[in-house]
């Protein structure tokens, strides 16, 4: 609303046309780190309009003829803005609050004589921001400090993240840099979204699973955006999570705080169990003891360095977490274990002049566990001695950045951001064992040997990695604005180089672990002639458990080995420019153009990837003040956004990776888990088999994509409007539409490229080695260099998803519709309701697979061979077809306030996958486990059932009483009030109708159980 002098005569003149008509659309982007000021005032001779922030910045901006004045590009904080003539102050307005990527009203009546010869002009605090921004055209939700303060939500960004409409929690399979949730947006897979911590993005560079974030007490602003955002930014096709830190002001705060989460106040996490076959209503996994302690101490300073000119922000915070938890039946051990997550932030502001500003960020976030093992009896539900020494880490990330801001006139404006990031991902065994093997699937070994209890043995580690992994991140940024008639015209560069240095992981013990499972007996493990019909022969086989000594039963086991590793690069460019348009008083266009350009190098410094012909992301946006006094916004964009691959695809892609197993029948298991009286399995290599040509050997960096390679990219639209109801409330709908158009992930069908080589008719005893695994656009012709006997040169075979046997193509659509009802803060309470209806579905997630938990990004097990796919059509796995959001806070006395946060959410598409079709067998590359869309014999397609809906409610409530000057505050809060603990997702693996998997539609995961945490803060 507009802020304005009583009783004094209101100028009407609509917020969209003062801000379009003096610059100011278009120079707020997303995940930018500033606001604007703009408004109007009488136009007179010699009037001007000086700003002054709480931290000494001050510009003094001319009023135009027309009377209208901006201010762009500010940083973040309290305003005075004070309206001068001729050098006297006339009149002011204080406490103006900047609300990031966004512009702020402010507007002066007419004043009198009288009032500019005596400067005794009438002044009015602002402590609310007008209601509906007509000037935005995007899709965000911007969560301040003082909201975080008051709601009940985990101490991360991503919980905060939640709270916008369309924001989904990922797979718990999933875990971020820091070990913490990762989110999806819009249907989107959780690695498709963007970090940024002032302005510098701090996305994970190796395989974009979350980014570096704030301590949580120095947010000062964070930006969610869901969608819409301008040529500025690119290089997400989910969602935006963008910090704005705190800064230092003229006065010095100081303060701390301290939290803790007792173990005695939490509930007892649910246990689980299985449900399928012999096994069902055995314990998998005793969870109620599996519970820990948290305490987190935090504490800031800030304040002026040199009054007005130079000052300083810092900010720590210390979590410490201890606690015990135990696995499964299948590896039954109690962990006793700790983690250290610290975290720092530090700000400089440098007010050089009126005209430049210099502001340098430090960051840094980091985690430590360690664990100890002991055994655990499943039978009597007791822990007993020392087993060994969990893996241990170090992982964190520390960023270091400088911005400079030149307001070199009223209409021009040049920012330039440089920053490093340095990544580190250091693991260890204490007291590790090479001697002894890793033991998977010991749920799955024969119960006439092992009794129904598994034996997995003392060694801990799958693999092992290189301690000396690090990781770099350099982000160049350079911006410039100007603003000529009803146009303001923005360009700029964005430019990041990383670096995955060491990136080596390999199987633990001697080089392997051993895989437990079980088949049909009369059935192939991999292939055979019932799968792959008259050709079998060509393509990959191991044969049937039951033709073996000792396989009569179904139970077998393989000799695992994985490794790869190498130092990679990825170079991520981009150059934009966009036009905000004033075509009227009302209507607000923006234009925009960006292009971006991706190299991704192999271990060798070569590209095996580079996308550097023109990716056109065109994006257009409009804004609509229906009534002309910003009480309804009509607004719409349309938009493309290309999507760039993390550092680590190239380890499996382009490097030389080992992924091998060699299959055996048993008589035994001796204590250490190890599988005795081997007898051999037949293969189709006579040895260690891998569907996908991991044999070790270097991949030429030719052959690891298609030529004809795209980005992926996804094209969206953006349709809605905001409405004042009264001045007390705002309501508003929103329709989005987003449609993946293009994906990479690998195809590994060598026999189809073979099979189309020879009806073109070339002699295959000319052809060098078919690789098992490409980069390719599913859905696409892509064209394959496939080298000669010679290794002099290369045949060029286009393969159509015909030439594949594909009966289906890429598709990943995401509809939805929200509704919303706000109530903006009073003075008494705020809060906000959103009703979302989506639908996401199609046959590709993106980049993972969350139903399989599979984090190989751009190398799935989907499109590998045709018949994984067949059936694949359907619900998404983050698809969430109902959403219910609602928070909010309310004042209950001047020295309490309660708060409350409600999530209603319909349940995840369950997945069931087995061998394929009615005789269930396992054709094309055969991969184990059997992934394929059918259950029991029948077709199952993703959402032919759901998981149940979910409920949660958090509470809190806050005391900060008057006899210590609101000064110190005592919170405490409660997560999950009701304690539902609803499974979310299951395990999707079924197995054989013969032979069916215990684990299938297990828990994997369910909601956190009740928690209590409290609170004492103080702030002087």
């Amino acid at each position: 609303m507009s802020l304005q002098v009583a009783n004094r005569p209101a100028i009407r003149r609509t917020a969209l046309a003062v801000a379009l008509s003096v610059g100011f659309a278009g120079v707020a982007f997303a995940q930018a780190t500033t606001g604007s000021i703009f408004g109007d005032a009488p136009a007179a001779q010699g009037e001007t309009v000086l700003i002054q922030s709480s931290t000494g910045f001050t510009r003094e901006v001319a009023v135009d003829a027309s009377g209208h004045f901006v201010a762009n590009q500010l940083p973040l904080g309290d305003y005075t803005v004070t309206l001068r003539q001729n050098g006297q102050d006339v009149d002011s307005r204080k406490n103006v609050t900047l609300r990031v990527g966004a512009g702020t009203q402010v507007s002066f009546a007419a004043a009198g004589a009288a009032d500019a010869q005596n400067l005794s002009a009438i002044t009015v605090s602002a402590n609310a921001l007008p209601t509906i921004d007509v000037t935005g055209v995007d899709s965000r939700t911007v969560i301040t400090a003082e909201q975080l303060a008051k709601l009940p939500l985990a101490r991360s960004a991503e919980a905060i993240a939640l709270l916008a409409p369309g924001v989904v929690e990922g797979s718990a399979l999933f875990t971020g840099t820091a070990g913490g949730n990762v989110v999806s947006f819009g249907g989107s897979s959780v690695t498709e979204n963007a970090y940024y911590i002032n302005g510098f993005n701090t996305t994970d560079p190796l395989s974009g699973l979350g980014g570096l974030t704030l301590p949580y007490g120095a947010i000062d602003q964070q930006e969610i955006l869901s969608g819409g955002y301008g040529a500025a930014y690119g290089r997400s096709d989910g969602g935006v999570i963008s910090q704005v830190g705190k800064r230092g002001t003229n006065e010095w705060h100081f303060g701390g705080q301290i939290q803790w989460t007792p173990k005695s106040l939490k509930s007892d996490p649910k246990n689980y169990y299985y449900v399928t076959g012999a096994s069902a209503g055995q314990m998998r996994q005793y969870r109620n003891e599996s519970k820990s302690w948290v305490t987190t101490v935090s504490g800031y300073a800030g304040g002026p360095l040199i009054k007005d000119k130079l000052f300083f922000f810092g900010a720590a915070e210390a979590e410490r977490r201890e606690g015990t938890s135990v696995g499964s039946n299948a590896a039954p051990q109690t962990t006793q274990y700790r983690y250290d997550n610290p975290k720092w932030y530090a700000k400089l502001d440098w007010n050089i002049n009126d005209s430049n500003i210099l502001e340098l960020t430090g960051a840094s976030s980091k985690e430590s566990y360690a664990g100890t093992l002991y055994d655990f009896d499943y039978s009597t539900l007791s822990t007993g001695d020392f087993n060994s020494y969990d893996t241990s880490h170090k992982y964190g990330s520390d960023l270091y950045s400088a911005k400079f801001t030149s307001y070199i006139t009223d209409d021009l404006t040049v920012s330039a951001l440089y920053g490093e990031m340095k990544g580190t991902f250091y693991e260890t065994v204490p007291g590790y064992d090479a001697s002894n093997a890793y033991v998977f699937g010991g749920d799955k070994q024969n119960p006439a040997i092992t009794g129904g209890n598994p034996i997995t043995g003392p060694q801990t580690a799958s693999y092992i990695t290189d301690p000396s992994h690090r990781s770099k991140n350099t982000n160049l940024r350079i911006d410039v604005s100007y603003h000529i008639g009803d146009h303001t015209i923005t360009a700029g560069i964005d430019n990041q180089k990383i670096t995955d240095e060491n990136d080596r992981t390999i199987s633990s013990g001697q080089g392997y672990s051993w895989s437990y499972d079980a088949g049909d007996p009369t059935k192939y493990i991999v292939g055979g002639p019932e799968a792959n019909g008259p050709n079998w022969q060509a393509q990959p086989w191991v044969v049937n458990p039951g033709s073996v000594a000792n396989g009569q039963s179904g139970y077998f086991v393989s000799r695992y080995r994985q490794a790869n590793g190498a130092t990679v690069t990825t170079e991520q460019r981009a150059q934009y420019i966009e036009d905000s348009w004033q075509v009227n008083d009302r209507w607000l266009v923006k234009i925009g153009l960006r292009n971006d350009q991706f190299t991704n190098n192999n271990g060798d410094g070569v590209p095996y990837l580079r996308l550097t012909s023109p990716q056109w992301a065109p994006r257009v946006g409009f804004s609509w003040d229906v009534n002309g006094d910003s009480t309804f916004k009509v607004y719409g964009n349309a938009g493309r956004y290309y999507l760039a691959m993390p550092a680590s695809v190239a380890l499996r892609a382009a490097g030389s990776s080992l992924l091998v197993d060699e299959y055996f029948t048993y008589t035994g298991i001796d204590a250490n888990g190890v599988p005795t009286g081997l007898t051999a399995i037949p293969t189709s290599t006579g040895g260690p088999i891998s569907s996908n040509g991991e044999y070790g050997q270097p991949r030429d960096p030719l052959t690891a994509t298609s030529r004809n390679l795209k980005s992926e990219y996804q094209d969206e639209y953006i349709l809605g409007f905001d409405k004042q109801f009264n001045e007390s409330w705002t309501y508003g709908a929103k329709a989005t539409f987003r449609n993946l158009r293009n994906a990479i992930d690998d195809i590994g069908d060598s026999f189809a490229i073979r099979t189309k080589m020879e009806a073109m008719g070339i002699d295959m005893d000319d052809v060098g080695t078919i690789q098992g695994s490409y980069l390719v656009n599913p859905g696409r012709t892509n064209i394959l260099m496939i080298p000669n006997a010679a290794g002099d040169g290369y045949y060029t075979v286009p393969m159509t998803m015909d030439d594949f046997r594909f009966n289906t193509t890429l598709k990943r659509k995401y509809y939805g519709l929200n509704l919303y009802l706000e109530h903006p803060f009073d003075g008494k309470w705020y809060g906000k309701i959103d009703y979302l209806w989506s639908h996401s579905f199609g046959n590709s997630e993106g980049q993972v697979r969350s139903d399989i938990g599979q984090t190989d990004v751009s190398a799935t097990v989907d499109w590998d061979y045709a018949e994984l796919m067949d059936y694949a059509n359907g619900a998404l796995s983050n698809d969430r077809r109902h959403q219910l959001k609602a928070y909010g806070a309310y004042q209950l006395t001047p020295e309490w306030m309660l708060s409350g946060n409600l999530v209603v959410m319909s349940g995840m598409p369950k997945t069931c996958l087995g061998y394929y079709g009615a005789d269930e067998s396992n054709p094309g590359l055969g991969y184990g486990g059997g992934y394929y869309h059918f259950c029991k014999g029948k077709p199952y397609s993703p959402g032919d059932e759901r998981q149940p809906w979910t409920y949660r409610f958090d509470l809190s409530a806050e005391y900060r009483p008057e006899w210590a000057g609101k000064k110190l505050a005592f919170n405490v809060m409660v997560y999950n009030v009701f304690n539902k603990q609803t499974t979310t997702q299951t395990y999707p693996l079924s197995g054989f109708t013969a032979n069916p998997n215990p684990s299938y539609n297990r828990p994997y995961s369910s909601q956190t159980p009740r928690y209590v945490r409290f609170g004492v803060s103080y702030d002087f």
